[in-house]
């Protein structure tokens, strides 16, 4: 058996047909529960629909500018040293970034009660485009983790 390691090939992503945006496209496929992407498709462009009708601004770069926003640049994982485990701050990767981004807007976003998906998905983007929302505090936690953590980062393997 062979023990090389070896990259693994990712399946190239589609984007949504609407906007051509391939993070709309991972967004939606997150958004999906129990196969029903017709849903997932309509919540998602009905909360673009009111992200336009309440900044007046262009949808599409209102959450492109979301997910900037959000993307964290450091994580921390765990790295067991001999008896201790030391949680060592890592670089993150721009992909995992995006897709770390779109989970806590998604996630932030159905912790939000009262109103239906589309509404809550829309204001937690518009949050996270001006700097302030719940999705914006996660990623501060997890930079504070990371400096906390920066005595560990010799650790990184």
């Amino acid at each position: 058996m062979s023990r090389k390691k070896r990259k693994i090939q990712r399946e190239p992503v589609e984007p949504d047909f609407k906007y051509h945006n391939i993070a709309a496209s991972v967004l939606i496929k997150n958004i999906l529960k129990m196969g029903k992407l017709t849903k997932a498709e309509n919540i998602f462009y009905r909360a673009l629909d009111l992200i336009k009708e309440k900044t007046q601004q262009e949808p599409v770069s209102v959450f492109e500018k979301a997910i900037k926003n959000v993307k964290p640049l450091l994580e921390i994982k765990p790295r067991r040293v001999g008896g201790a485990t030391y949680q060592v701050p890592v670089e993150v990767r721009h992909s995992r970034g995006v897709l770390l981004a779109l989970r806590w807007i998604l996630m932030y976003a159905r912790q939000r009660k009262g109103q239906p998906m589309h509404v809550r998905l829309a204001s937690e983007i518009i949050d996270a485009s001006n700097n302030t929302g719940n999705s914006i505090k996660k990623k501060d936690d997890t930079h504070r983790m990371a400096e906390a953590n920066k005595v560990f980062a010799s650790y990184r393997w």
